[in-house]
């Protein structure tokens, strides 16, 4: 795979991960460009942790290389880990120790300045809501504000490039949005971040770019739209009739239906072309004597995507 790899943060170029006779990742290149998200999606045991791992110089890379901002990950480690922060699936900061002394302790690690890494502090606590909770010990706080407080540890350096694992698990919707939120303006700001979820809608939400992992072998990367444009041409219609719903072998009978599936008392039919087979529904439910009680015409959502380029690859 050929990458442009002007104005990028990060370039990954033929990545390959080997355990033994195992191989976990095998040929894998991207790029992520400065001020994008960029979600790295797949099924357990795909290859993404693995890659990630291999990028923050956590693990030996088999073969290939990769750079940030132009340094070996390997050769230039030491400044690579510099130009980096890391947000683990798991909040792994210091129970007994303030919001406010966590960050200040990351700081020193990265030989920030007294002064300045107090500056940074401040700013970041106030930009994640936890000014107020700055004398609170790590360990009173909500999940929520733990992920919050885990993201602002990973920028205290002012990397170039932030790898989030699972930022928003077991978190509630409302503590997902918050989060989502500070990710977003994260990005208007000017800093890259590479995306591991297994939440597939939230990733087509918030992602400019995904690449899609399988087998060790990335086996999509593009715009969410361009991915739902490229891997589906399909629609979905749910209907449900009165005084009952038909038979689903019935209405996979008709043309255009791909096939057809019965949830809750609605039909859920997917099809090749959405429009000829409203027009079809129709005409079935007056040659039957139905009358159509609900109608509603979407596209493949994500998860459903997702689930078709893993099958197909």
């Amino acid at each position: 795979m050929s990458i442009d790899v002007d104005d990028c943060v990060l370039v990954a170029e033929g990545l390959v991960k080997k355990y033994g006779d195992l191989t976990a990742v095998d040929g894998v290149s991207f790029c992520v460009r400065r001020g994008e998200i960029f979600g790295l999606l797949g099924p357990n045991g795909a290859g993404k942790t693995s890659t990630v791992r291999m990028l923050c110089g956590l693990t030996r890379i088999t073969e290939g290389r990769a750079t940030i901002s132009g340094y070996d990950v390997v050769k230039d480690y030491r400044r690579v880990k510099e130009l980096i922060g890391v947000v683990p699936d798991l909040s792994n900061l210091y129970w007994e120790l303030t919001c406010l002394e966590n960050l200040l302790f990351c700081g020193e690690m990265f030989g920030i300045p007294r002064g300045e890494r107090f500056r940074r502090a401040e700013e970041l606590l106030k930009f994640f809501g936890l000014w107020g909770r700055r004398n609170d010990k790590f360990k009173d706080l909500s999940r929520g504000l733990k992920r919050r407080l885990t993201i602002a540890a990973a920028l205290i350096h002012k990397p170039a490039i932030v790898f989030m694992d699972e930022p928003t698990s077991g978190l509630d919707v409302m503590s997902r949005r918050v989060l989502w939120g500070k990710i977003a303006e994260l990005k208007r700001r000017g800093i890259s971040i590479l995306l591991t979820t297994h939440n597939v809608r939230e990733a087509f939400e918030v992602c400019d770019r995904v690449a899609i992992i399988n087998k060790g072998r990335i086996v999509a990367e593009g715009r969410p739209w361009e991915l739902r444009s490229a891997f589906s041409a399909e629609g979905i219609i749910e209907v449900s009739f009165r005084p009952r719903n038909p038979d689903v072998g019935e209405v996979e009978g008709l043309p255009g239906v791909v096939r057809v599936e019965e949830r809750q008392g609605l039909l859920k039919v997917i099809t090749s072309d959405a429009a000829a087979t409203v027009e079809e529904l129709a005409r079935f439910a007056r040659s039957r004597g139905y009358e159509l009680y609900l109608l509603n015409v979407r596209g493949v959502d994500a998860e459903e995507l997702f689930l078709k380029i893993v099958g197909e690859s």
